[in-house]
């Protein structure tokens, strides 16, 4: 069963600002990661799946119904978290937590405790005197008081310190054992490649590849560490990499620059498995300081649809 079906879902604001034809599918059960940076469509989908926005083409569907018609018959499943925390005034937290338990009739509730505790969140401050740390923190609890069978989190560890995003990753790793459905939005690596099933990458408002969370582990696509001994050697290799017959073919990610370090003179160059002879050939024209393999990484994996090659790799 599809807990979450967005079909070709477009939401257009002008100026290629928007989504379009987006098509996701989160079945129960599953923790589903949409990855892309700040401003690729993230929260515009999400806005969507929570009812908020109604689409200009395209349908959303939650547990079956309509999301924009009919968010009000699955409301009281769902836990939201959204991207930017936007809390009455004239509140403390105990207050706020209070009133989101009466709007879904909850007393009482021994959870809100439990999530206190351990997000360490003194509550009895007035929110917007609140640090922006307390104000995620007190919406993670306000979203997980009532154990929704649904979580909808958009960039939900923004504003945590490392700390406390250790410790809501490994809640949410508590939740997805339990069976709860997730769709978690981010542009932090870590927190999807540690969380989630399905990953789907978003770029300039359309999904541009969807893949399972173990690809990455088992990948064939190898990243190496070449430190050379000198600027000249370095840029030399530049020179002759971006000349290979290889790296020609760089849109199909076979063999490319993902990152240069100018002080330190080295490159990552990040291959497919049957290309090492072609990048070992070219690096037996220079003496090297080091010539590694790292760990290929969500990471790489999401910065090869933002390469560019006029800087050897680009960035966010």
């Amino acid at each position: 069963m599809n807990v979450i079906e967005l079909q070709n879902l477009t939401k257009d604001y002008g100026h290629g600002r928007g989504i379009f034809d987006v098509n996701i599918n989160v079945e129960k059960g599953q923790v589903y990661g949409f990855l892309g940076p700040n401003g690729a469509g993230k929260s515009t989908a999400i806005r969507h799946i929570m009812g908020f926005s109604k689409p200009d083409k395209g349908s959303v569907r939650v547990y079956g119904y309509d999301s924009f018609k009919d968010y009000d018959k699955f409301f009281d499943k769902v836990g939201y978290i959204p991207g930017e925390i936007a809390l009455p005034e004239g509140l403390t937290g105990t207050e706020f937590i209070k009133m989101m338990g009466d709007l879904r009739h909850s007393k009482d509730n021994p959870k809100v405790k439990e999530l206190l505790d351990l997000f360490e969140l003194d509550p009895r401050f007035e929110t917007k005197r609140m640090s922006l740390g307390d104000k995620r923190k007190l919406a993670i609890i306000v979203a997980f008081m009532n154990d929704p069978e649904l979580l909808v989190l958009d960039e939900p560890t923004s504003g945590l310190d490392p700390v406390m995003q250790e410790v809501f990753i490994d809640y949410i790793h508590k939740e997805k054992e339990r069976g709860k459905t997730i769709f978690l939005s981010s542009h932090i690596f870590k927190e999807i490649e540690d969380t989630c099933d399905l990953i789907s990458i978003i770029k300039d408002g359309k999904i541009i590849t969807t893949f399972n969370g173990d690809k990455i582990k088992h990948s064939k696509n190898k990243s190496y560490k070449c430190k050379f001994t000198s600027p000249e050697d370095m840029q030399s290799f530049l020179g002759k990499m971006k000349k290979h017959p290889l790296y020609s073919r760089a849109q199909n990610k076979e063999f490319y620059i993902s990152k240069v370090e100018n002080k330190k003179n080295q490159v990552i160059v990040n291959i497919v498995d049957n290309n090492i002879n072609a990048l070992v050939q070219l690096l037996t024209e220079y003496k090297l300081i080091a010539f590694k393999q790292v760990e290929f990484t969500l990471e790489d994996y999401f910065m090869q649809f933002y390469i560019e090659d006029k800087h050897y790799g680009g960035a966010l």
